[in-house]
């Protein structure tokens, strides 16, 4: 990792969140001494994006002479070695001609070979060998049946529109957080909430906590009663999170507990009779001729017998019911 690679990523400015996301991985790759070679696959999976919306971003940040890219050729078998990448900011970046007079070099070393050719003593060779790919005797290229590395034909409009999408929302929770924690909107930001760490440590906090984007508000307000002051990083709220995320675990669990509680006492309790089996079985105590205490009918289910005619009044006050 380069601290002066990634702190220059951060500085630009104009780039899409998404790209500029592929640009701070891309320097985070970035080894002062010996360059930058990380592979697409290794890329795509930092910045959580498919190979192909990848290599969309790589060739923006190619058009805005951001980086550049250095392909080269194993010399004695011809295959495609390792891309590498050359950052703006490094020397050796390749120089776009003079538009007015056309001087000047458009490559770097390593692409250029000012070797006149050896067939008409003009002109410069390209810095490849002429023999054919091994593996496609026709062409020069790699035979794309055995390419490891696969470039689609057409971009993925949709996953790249849904990209942005969560890109878009994500900035706008961020920025929520921001001031929950007391920071002014126009305010510069401490070093350790600037760029993309610390977003990726907030999104930390959903992934592998399991927070939403609302509980983690409700908890930064919180740590503001104790903490008046906003923290100096995302990771003097880790704590907090961890404690929020175990509080609602536990809740969780004790609401399952309380659900499973309440549907056994429902499997349980018996049913309930209806106001025709009442009105039954209340009847038949009154029309018998065995004890019936004065306080076994009410009102309510005098009202029912004689409604549904299962009692006649006078067989009711004979039994002492009025």
């Amino acid at each position: 990792m380069s601290h002066k690679a990634t702190v220059w990523a951060i500085q630009q400015r104009g780039l899409k969140p998404a790209t500029k996301i592929v640009l701070w991985f891309l320097c985070d790759r970035h080894n002062p001494d010996f360059g930058c070679f990380p592979t697409q696959e290794r890329l795509a999976e930092d910045a959580e994006m498919s190979i192909s919306a990848l290599n969309a971003h790589l060739a923006k940040l190619e058009e805005l002479r951001l980086i550049h890219r250095v392909r080269t050729h194993d010399p004695r078998t011809h295959k495609r070695q390792a891309t590498r990448y050359i950052l703006a900011f490094e020397e050796g970046f390749p120089q776009d001609p003079c538009p007015e007079s056309g001087d000047g070099v458009s490559g770097t070393e390593e692409e250029r070979d000012d070797t006149p050719s050896p067939e008409t003593g003009h002109g410069a060779n390209s810095g490849f060998l002429a023999n054919p790919s091994p593996d496609f005797a026709q062409s020069h290229l790699r035979n794309p049946e055995t390419n490891l590395v696969r470039e689609p034909l057409s971009k993925p409009v949709k996953e790249e529109e849904d990209a942005q999408a969560r890109e878009a929302e994500f900035d706008r929770f961020f920025a929520e957080l921001l001031t929950a924690l007391g920071f002014a909107a126009n305010a510069t930001l401490p070093a350790w909430w600037q760029g993309w760490p610390a977003r990726t440590h907030v999104r930390r906090w959903i992934d592998d906590l399991g927070l939403s984007q609302q509980r983690i508000l409700e908890v930064a307000l919180e740590t503001r009663a104790d903490h008046p002051n906003p923290p100096d990083g995302p990771k003097a709220l880790d704590r907090f999170m961890e404690r929020a995320a175990q509080r609602d675990a536990q809740t969780a669990i004790a609401n399952a507990k309380s659900q499973k509680a309440k549907r056994r006492r429902k499997r349980e309790d018996p049913p309930r009779l209806s106001d025709d089996e009442k009105a039954a079985f209340y009847a038949k105590m009154v029309n018998a001729d065995g004890f019936l205490p004065v306080s076994a009918i009410n009102n309510s289910i005098r009202d029912l017998m004689l409604v549904r005619g299962l009692v006649t009044p006078e067989r009711l006050r004979l039994r002492g019911v009025r």
